[in-house]
């Protein structure tokens, strides 16, 4: 090889190493913390970069609110002896006389099982004739029946009861224990009661979700607020059906943390620090403690809210930036609410990168070295 060949791969090689040494190629977790800033609406980008304070925390701490509807509270428990369409009666009528209208030779009574009650509400007994039940108690019904017969039999005896499994009904789905159709008796009559009935819910009570669907309304609470709020635990209607689910908002967690992951939020609130914790914490060998972001995009009316201002129309891109290092850093970041959707990112240390330089540096030097040897060699040939 000629001086001149050796002068050109020796050249090549530390053109290398300056290329590795000005940052080119470099790997990394993410943006810096400068890329980050240059992203601000008041330099190149469409983001609004705001550091947390107990102001910034308060006007965000807003989670969507879980409630039923003043329709679902405001409604009363049945009547646990009002008859409704498809509900099954037993009657009996006892008569004073011998081969009474409807008894026998054989006794003074007779017993009539499984009478339904039809669409319209109306059940049939023979020589009183159609009667409405629908709405009625089964005394008031007993009262009628009673009068209607009274005109073709002395002094009749009506009983009315109600037998068990009646018309009204309620669907029960997803994670309860039993998953099915169950009537609206006396001990099930209210939410919490059904549930109990269903065999309970099959998920973790801190992420369970209650919805109950009634006609064209829905509603959602927390489990735990069934017992929590009293109110919540509603009365139940005939045709209301209720789902048991998992709550499914979600975070990412991007950077120099312990792991880099989507994570379902496993409680009905969750903190910037719990949400570190949940990962692993920071990545103790890159992490940059002053430079942990929250990426969201915030309604108008918390980024007004947020800003002092009161023109902003939609929804703003915000990055809220965590100092852990500050004094009251991990205060805030306890204090700061996560919420669905959000992006968490870790920053790394900028030693991080000048750690990456060097051994990129070192690295190259090595291959400098090689070509050195090789070219001093065939130079020698």
């Amino acid at each position: 090889m000629t001086s001149t060949s050796f002068r050109w791969a020796r050249a090549i090689a530390l053109l290398l190493v300056v290329s590795l040494a000005a940052g080119c190629g470099l790997p990394r977790s993410g943006p810096s913390k400068n890329e980050i800033f240059a992203g601000s609406e008041q330099r190149q980008g469409d983001a609004f970069v705001i550091e947390v304070n107990d102001r910034v925390t308060r006007a965000t701490s807003v989670m969507p609110a879980l409630a039923f509807q003043q329709g679902f509270v405001n409604a009363g428990v049945i009547g646990s002896d009002v008859i409704r369409p498809g509900d099954t009666l037993g009657l009996t009528v006892w008569e004073i006389a011998d081969n009474g209208l409807l008894s026998g030779p054989a006794g003074n009574s007779t017993v009539l099982e499984q009478v339904q009650v039809d669409a319209e509400g109306f059940i049939f007994v023979p020589y009183a004739g159609r009667i409405r039940a629908a709405g009625n108690t089964p005394e008031a019904v007993r009262r009628i029946i009673t009068r209607q017969l009274a005109d073709q039999t002395p002094d009749p005896q009506v009983q009315v009861r109600r037998l068990a499994g009646d018309g009204a009904t309620v669907s029960l789905a997803g994670a309860v224990g039993a998953q099915g159709i169950y009537p609206i008796e006396r001990p099930t009559r209210t939410l919490s009661a059904m549930i109990s009935a269903a065999g309970g819910i099959a998920i973790p009570p801190e992420v369970a979700l209650i919805s109950v669907i009634r006609g064209g309304h829905r509603g959602t609470v927390w489990f735990e607020d069934l017992y929590d709020t009293p109110e919540f635990d509603i009365a139940l209607r005939d045709g209301d059906r209720i789902l048991v689910e998992r709550d499914t908002r979600s975070f990412s967690v991007l950077g120099a943390s312990g792991s880099q992951a989507r994570v379902t939020f496993e409680s009905e609130t969750l903190s910037a620090l719990e949400a570190l914790a949940r990962v692993g914490g920071l990545a103790t060998n890159s992490a940059d403690p002053t430079g942990v972001f929250v990426f969201r995009n915030e309604p108008a009316e918390i980024a007004n809210a947020v800003l002092g201002r009161d023109d902003l129309v939609g929804a703003q891109r915000f990055v809220y930036v965590l100092d852990l290092a500050e004094p009251n850093g991990i205060f805030e970041a306890r204090d700061f609410l996560i919420r669905d959707g959000d992006t968490l990112y870790v920053t790394e240390a900028p030693f991080t990168q000048w750690s990456k330089v060097i051994s990129a540096i070192t690295g190259s030097l090595g291959v400098v070295n090689t070509v050195d040897t090789a070219a001093s060699t065939f130079s020698g040939n």
